[in-house]
């Protein structure tokens, strides 16, 4: 973790994160540190209404007994005097990745899920984390339950933190399955329309969304507006390095929508698929982008 922190410092970049280093999923292994999910018993499961995966199964009541990422965050908090962020799956997400058999309804088991997310959300804010998002990619799948319940159990996870809260929804890593779901979608990806307007009136300090080199048109970013906005301003599912122009455009082009105090350059999704010299290639590119926009705004003001 210490040579991913040096490397993301090296690059200019100002949110340091523990570079997926803790977590082989982003899932389950939060979900492996959990009473009353049994990895041994798997079923065949329909994730993201995507592909067919095999899950473990929800066997009795989930509980968190002990801390799941604590220590591994006090020990990034130790490593820069930068904000750190740490990601945590949401809850209708942990639900889609797992056969429940024992609550059998997909609302009960998030509320369990966002109470187990709750307490450990305030255990990394008080172990000095600054940001704490939550994966929701399932948030453009599953329109009616976001409205039914989605929302409101994502809430309960952020309750009562001072930390800043993210929301991140996607349209998935750059892995064939996501890929080929991607293809079908059509000239226009309009999934936020259903999704932003909930989160605008909700207690989420910050929306992250999926941009560059996406067909997500950006004027759903209006829907959205007073939140804070991660812009994925990359593109995790091509191995091309982006120029820093080509970032600072997509920057640009959302300003339109999004105060500029509230636009925050953003990977998107993480970059595990690529190799090291491309992820790292364009972290350097996210960091350069950002800063040309940054001098201009800047120099506007002058």
């Amino acid at each position: 973790m210490r040579a991913a922190v040096l490397e993301q410092t090296q690059r200019g970049i100002d949110i340091i994160s523990d570079g997926e280093q803790t977590r082989q999923h982003f899932v389950t292994t939060f979900i492996e540190h959990l009473s009353g999910v049994d990895f041994e018993k798997r079923e065949t499961v329909r994730i993201r209404n995507r592909y067919d995966a095999s899950v473990p199964t929800v066997v009795s009541a989930v509980e968190r007994e002990n801390p799941v990422f604590v220590q591994d965050a006090k020990f990034l908090r130790s490593c820069t005097d930068k904000q750190i962020k740490w990601t945590l799956p949401g809850p209708m997400t942990m639900v889609d990745t797992l056969y429940d058999a024992h609550y059998r309804s997909r609302e009960k088991l998030a509320w369990e899920f966002a109470t187990i997310l709750n307490q450990e959300a305030r255990e990394l804010e008080a172990a000095g984390v600054d940001i704490i998002q939550f994966d929701e990619p399932a948030f453009n799948v599953f329109f009616d339950e976001v409205a039914d319940w989605g929302i409101a159990a994502l809430e309960r996870a952020c309750e009562g933190l001072k930390a800043e809260t993210v929301v991140h929804i996607c349209f998935g890593y750059g892995i064939k399955a996501n890929n080929d779901w991607k293809a079908t979608l059509g000239a226009q990806w309009r999934h936020y329309e259903k999704s932003f307007p909930l989160l605008q009136a909700s207690s989420i300090d910050t929306v992250s969304l999926e941009s560059h080199h996406s067909n997500v048109p950006l004027e759903v970013v209006e829907l959205v507006r007073g939140k804070r906005v991660m812009l994925g301003a990359i593109d995790v599912a091509n191995d091309a390095v982006e120029t820093a122009e080509e970032v600072a455009q997509t920057l640009r082009n959302a300003l339109e929508f999004v105060d500029a105090d509230k636009l925050i350059a953003s990977t998107n999704c993480g970059m595990a698929p690529f190799r090291r010299d491309v992820a790292l290639a364009k972290l350097s590119a996210l960091s350069a982008g950002a800063g040309i926009l940054r001098e201009e705004l800047v120099g506007a003001r002058v």
